[in-house]
């Protein structure tokens, strides 16, 4: 019993980590990053899946969107800008973007590409509070890179599903995993 309870506890920290120490400041350490946490992981496949329902401008403008304000936050991370509610932000893209997802919902690309773009901006600052103090631009590089590796993977996974079932399912369950997320948290 006791090891189930210290399995529950530790989740949480787990769902939320992030790939280990990044003194090195190398690509390869930005490369893991966005894949380090699932948090992360799930917002940034989510926002592919979106992107591939919605079809047509939306699976070039919400990747660019949101990678290029990613950059902008990664920059204020660095910064060391305040942000308080970086981890709450996060944790509402992965539940959101899953949620639109599950709905099949089409809102306007005037509003997906601002939202996509503050969502961006907050795992942005996530990975640059997080980031090394030297080597900053090869890990930049590296976390830009493999984000839009992620939107990718969601877009083709959105793509092949052809806007089915099993498409929002995987939307409902980004949202019900974000969720979880949210209450361990």
């Amino acid at each position: 019993m006791k090891k189930i309870v210290l399995v529950a506890a530790l989740l949480p920290q787990a769902a939320l980590a992030h790939v280990g120490s990044h003194d090195q400041g190398q690509f390869l350490s930005g490369l893991a990053h966005p894949v380090g946490g699932t948090d992360h992981l799930l917002a940034m496949v989510a926002l592919g899946l979106l992107a591939a329902q919605i079809g047509g401008r939306a699976m070039g403008a919400l990747p660019c969107a949101f990678v290029g304000s990613m950059i902008a936050g990664g920059l204020a991370g660095v910064a060391g800008l305040p942000f308080p509610g970086v981890e709450p932000m996060i944790l509402a893209s992965v539940i959101i973007l899953g949620a639109l997802v599950a709905m099949a919902a089409r809102p306007p690309l005037a509003l997906l590409v601002p939202g996509a773009a503050v969502f961006g901006f907050a795992h942005g600052w996530a990975h640059g509070a997080e980031g090394p103090a030297q080597g900053l631009a090869a890990y930049a590089a590296g976390f830009a890179l493999a984000t839009l590796a992620l939107h990718g993977a969601g877009i083709v996974a959105g793509k092949a599903l052809n806007h089915g079932a099993l498409l929002r399912a995987l939307g409902g369950g980004t949202a019900v995993a974000g969720l979880a997320l949210a209450m361990g948290a």
